[in-house]
């Protein structure tokens, strides 16, 4: 095979693809997939674009409508993408199907629906469990749907201080290193329970020996917010990302526009 052949080929590669290919980095796609510009958080052009480039899982934002059904949006409410001021908690289902994205005519998203998605493209998930309240009946549906759909095994919840005794053991739940240490003096204590999640700016070196030596996973955090007062929000991010691998974390939730980094 000539030199020019093999380079024609690798053009059809995704980069995330390529680094996946040669590590054992995993990547987290933030707020539901490739979200730009032109497509919007939680939503289903979103999700396609990170299952073409080669994301390892997706994090959903997870809340509840009115009359209880699961569903995938970020905000308290729909201004943002859907030009409805509606509370999504205080929106029926049948008001929800109506909303159309103005930047990609995207519809909200059932979270079952994501799920099977996510089975069919071999994405795990992320959960951010925005729901306020204890509600149990809800949550033994999810976990019913994550079983469905072959999820739960590898899922990850950021979860609420409410919800954490329902998860806990159900689900792997995010953890500070000082809630981590905390948890560990429980007799029913599993570190198969939690992973430590921080952004780089909270997570030393030393934290991630620990970790590692606890057997604990590690994922950093690499989000636009968290540079939103820096000067030079990409060359910092950059410098992040090279930092957490040096480290040895090996699982990152990122902005989509940073994936560049790896």
């Amino acid at each position: 095979m000539s030199f020019k052949t093999i380079l024609f080929l690798l053009s059809f590669i995704s980069p995330f693809s390529v680094c996946l290919g040669q590590s054992d980095l995993k990547l987290i796609a933030h707020r539901g997939g490739i979200v730009d510009s032109t497509y919007t958080e939680n939503g289903l052009p979103a999700l396609k674009k990170a299952a073409e480039a080669g994301y390892a899982m997706v994090e959903i934002d997870m809340r509840k409508s009115k009359d209880g059904i699961l569903l995938a949006n970020h905000d308290a409410n729909f201004s943002r993408y859907y030009n409805s001021p509606g509370k999504v908690a205080e929106t029926n289902w049948s008001e929800i199907q109506k909303l159309s994205s103005k930047i990609d005519q995207n519809v909200p998203l059932k979270l079952e629906d994501i799920f099977s998605f996510c089975q069919s493209n071999k994405l795990d998930v992320m959960l951010d469990n925005k729901i306020e309240g204890l509600d149990i009946t809800l949550f033994n549906q999810l976990i019913a749907l994550l079983d469905k759909y072959d999820l739960r095994k590898n899922a990850l919840m950021i979860g609420t201080e409410e919800s954490t005794e329902f998860f806990t053991g159900k689900v792997k739940l995010s953890c500070t290193r000082k809630q981590l240490e905390e948890n560990k003096k429980s007799k029913d204590y599993s570190p198969d329970h939690y992973f430590l999640f921080e952004r780089p700016a909270n997570l030393s070196r030393e934290d991630v020996l620990w970790a590692e030596n606890e057997k604990i996973m590690v994922v950093a955090a690499i989000n636009k917010y968290h540079y939103r007062n820096e000067t030079d929000m990409y060359q910092h991010a950059k410098s992040d990302c090279k930092k957490m691998q040096t480290y040895g974390v090996k699982y990152f939730q990122i902005d989509s526009e940073f994936g560049q980094f790896f």
